[in-house]
């Protein structure tokens, strides 16, 4: 017994279930009703099964015919999208592109995907809503949204954006350390001010650290605490002498190579997992397909 049953022989099957019957799915395919009833008869062979329950006035899936349309029919979808996408391969993508992000990825990691996807695709309107609670994006109105690996959902798309790792770091300015000493162990931290952030639920930011297999939850002296929606505003406090921040090891960068900062138990920074563009299905708008494209790019750069 032969299953290879063909592609074209499927859209009639689908047809037949759209439109409700064979006469119907002959008038939208443009063929003879027969043609319908002979492909589903041959279909019903090649597979062993019955797909159809006919009666004279309606037509209705079996168990296994229902099965088989809603596996088939996203994937028969998803072809005619990427042949159409293909031949609109040269048009000029125009659109609008709303990106729902955290705060994290705002100063330093979005910034140089917009300018290379704008230099790329000018006539693109760019709409990004930060929000640092995981969102429903396609309640919220957006094409796609950036969060961090763990919190993406399963059934979502999901693909790499920016550094595949991330650390929390720890840093100070040299007026600070000059006056309170430089610690040399978690334990030590104690008595140190902190500038710390707040995430959406109300809990701080942990100051979680680990080094060879151990790990350290450092508990300082809260002097200063921002929202996650405040950005990477905490460095001006830091700069200023108020206290030690802990962060995003790449907010710091420009800071410790300039000695504004200097770095805090960098033995001590643990790895955090790096953020990931996800969306919802394969079938996605062109503008966010061309994103994607740029996402993409960027990581096969790093």
């Amino acid at each position: 017994m032969k299953n290879n049953v063909s592609a074209d022989d499927l859209q009639v099957f689908l047809a037949v279930l759209a439109e409700g019957g064979f006469r119907a799915a002959a008038k939208k395919l443009g063929v003879a009703p027969s043609k319908v009833s002979t492909t589903i008869s041959r279909m019903e062979v090649q597979l062993g099964l019955p797909l159809l329950r006919r009666s004279t006035r309606s037509v209705h899936p079996t168990e296994q015919g229902e099965t088989l349309a809603g596996r088939v029919g996203p994937l028969l979808s998803e072809i005619a999208f990427a042949c159409a996408d293909a031949a609109r391969s040269t048009e000029e993508v125009r659109g609008l592109l709303r990106l729902n992000v955290p705060g994290a990825v705002m100063p330093d990691i979005l910034p140089d995907l917009i300018i290379e996807f704008q230099s790329r695709h000018p006539k693109v309107e760019v709409d990004v809503v930060m929000d640092n609670n995981f969102v429903d994006i396609i309640g919220a109105g957006c094409d796609a949204g950036i969060r961090y690996g763990k919190s993406v959902d399963k059934d979502m798309i999901s693909i790499p954006i920016g550094p595949r790792q991330q650390q929390f770091a720890l840093a100070a300015a040299p007026s600070y350390l000059q006056e309170h000493g430089k610690p040399d162990h978690p334990s030590q931290l104690s008595p140190y001010n902190a500038i710390r952030y707040r995430l959406p639920d109300g809990t701080l930011l942990p100051w979680a650290l680990r080094n060879a297999g151990s790990s350290y939850s450092a508990k300082p002296q809260n002097r200063l605490v921002l929202s996650v929606n405040s950005l990477n505003t905490g460095l001006s406090y830091a700069r200023a002498g108020l206290g030690i921040i802990g962060t995003f090891r790449n907010w710091l960068d420009d800071d410790l190579r300039a000695g504004l900062l200097v770095p805090i138990l960098p033995a001590w920074w643990a790895e955090l997992e790096g953020p990931r563009l996800y969306f919802p299905s394969r079938l996605t708008s062109t503008p966010l397909r061309a994103f994607i494209e740029v996402c993409k790019s960027a990581n096969r750069a790093l």
